[in-house]
Order: structure tokens, then sequence, then C-alpha cells
């Protein structure tokens, strides 16, 4: 039976991994990547995924998002199965791949390009909405070369928003970015991306900055070194907006920490 996201409540599960495996082969002879991964993102969750360098957390996102193929397992959004590429999920990641020969519109247009069920002006509509939401409107007709850093990722997390996703996944967002750039994206994106005025239904991001992590995640995944299984899921009962300072904050890094060690 079909279900629809709007009928879901916080927390119920928008994408389920369940039992992934990924096997690379080595002169004939597997190579396990990762082992028998399960997880789930629910209703307006930020959910992160860390662990060690080189485990396999960018493979796992990728094979979420229809782009790479598990050699066991299985990925749903909702009940129907990520065979491949589609418009429910969308991914931003970590070094903007932007086209330096289009503007911001153009580029968010781009994200585009592939939906013949929209006329050349509601793909316009949407990608003027999209950069209005991450605060670029007057940088329409901009080129990235023009752009800082912060406004290069606004302008991947506009052409992503532009396709109306239901998942949105994030590879390292903000390593590429300076410290106190990154520092005010990250204030913003958990607002930004999980409001009413998005289609944006959970948010799932690789990071391997536990701070980060503990500042936007509501649960975190934690996978160990290669082969990557999960060694544990923290929920993060923290209220927001989070205080990095405070000594609730650091307990949750402790506990991160533990798990990764």
């Amino acid at each position: 039976m079909s279900v629809s996201s709007t009928q879901l409540a916080p927390g119920d599960p928008i994408i389920t991994v369940e039992n992934v495996s990924l096997d690379y082969f080595k002169e004939k002879e597997p190579l396990p990547v990762l082992v028998d991964v399960s997880l789930t993102a629910g209703k307006d969750e930020l959910v992160a995924i860390t662990g060690p360098s080189g485990c396999g957390k960018s493979t796992l996102l990728r094979i979420m998002g229809g782009l790479n193929k598990a050699t066991a397992g299985t990925v749903k959004i909702l009940n129907s199965e990520v065979t491949g590429p589609r418009n429910d999920i969308t991914m931003v990641f970590q070094n903007f791949v932007l086209l330096p020969w289009r503007t911001s519109l153009e580029n968010v247009l781009f994200g585009l390009s592939s939906r013949k069920d929209l006329t050349a002006e509601q793909k316009k509509e949407k990608a003027e909405k999209a950069l209005e939401e991450t605060g670029l409107m007057g940088f329409e007709n901009v080129y990235p070369g023009e752009l800082s850093g912060g406004m290069k990722q606004r302008v991947g997390v506009a052409r992503a928003l532009a396709t109306d996703p239901e998942v949105m996944l994030m590879d390292e967002p903000f390593s590429s970015l300076d410290d106190l750039t990154a520092e005010r994206l990250r204030k913003e994106i958990h607002e930004l991306l999980i409001n009413p005025s998005t289609s944006v239904k959970t948010v799932i991001m690789v990071s391997h900055n536990v701070e980060e992590i503990i500042e936007l995640a509501d649960k975190v995944v934690v996978l160990s070194q290669r082969p990557a299984h999960v060694v544990g899921e923290i929920r993060i009962d923290l209220p927001r907006p989070r205080n990095k300072k405070s000594e609730e904050f650091f307990t949750w890094v402790d506990k991160v920490y533990s798990l990764l060690s």
C-alpha cells in the first residue's frame, strides 16, 4: 500500500536502510566495505552518519541516493525501493559542484534540466524560490567565481531544494568552508531545510566533525572501521538552538567519541 509522507507523524521512518553490504573486488577476491548496515531516518529528523576516515560513510550515502549499487540489502523511501537516482532524493556535495560558466540561477536550473513535467517558466519559478529560501535573491546573475565559499554552498543547497526532494543527503557539506563561514551556515541549516515551506522531510548528513554533529543532528549513527558496520546509535536530546559551550553539549560529544574510539 502506498504511503504519503503527509500521513506520517514526526519521527516516522521516511528512508530505511536494511542490511546493506558492499564488496569491492580485487583480482576477483571480495573486499568488504560495508557489512549489514541498517538505519532509519524519520520525518522532520536530521540524521548524522559518522565514523573513522575511509570507513565508507560517503559510499553509504551514495547508495542511499541511488548513485551506487549495494552488493546486498535494500534502501527504501517510504515503501518504494531505491534502485537508482530519483526526484524525491537529492544530494549536496562538499565541493559545491557548480558549473563556473553558469550564473547562480543557471546552476539551480541545471538541477531541473531532466524534469520533463515542468515548463521553462515553472522551472524558473522553482529556481528563484529556492534561491530566495537560501538567502541568495539579488545574486541570481552572479557567477560562482564571484561568490564566497558559503554562498557557493548555498547555491548547491538551492539547486537541491529546487527539485522538491523529500530526502536530502549532505556529504560533508561544511568541510570546504572556512571555520567562520561554516559556523554561520550550520546555525541556519536545520531551520532552512526542515520547515513547512520546503518539501524536505528528512536530512541525512555525513560528517567527521563531532561538535558539528551534536549541533545539528537529532540522531547519530556511528560506523566502525572498514569493513564498516553500525556500532551504535545516539538520539540527541538537546533543545534548539544548541549551546556549544554548555556542559550538557560536551556530554553528548563525549558519548559520540566513546563509540568512535
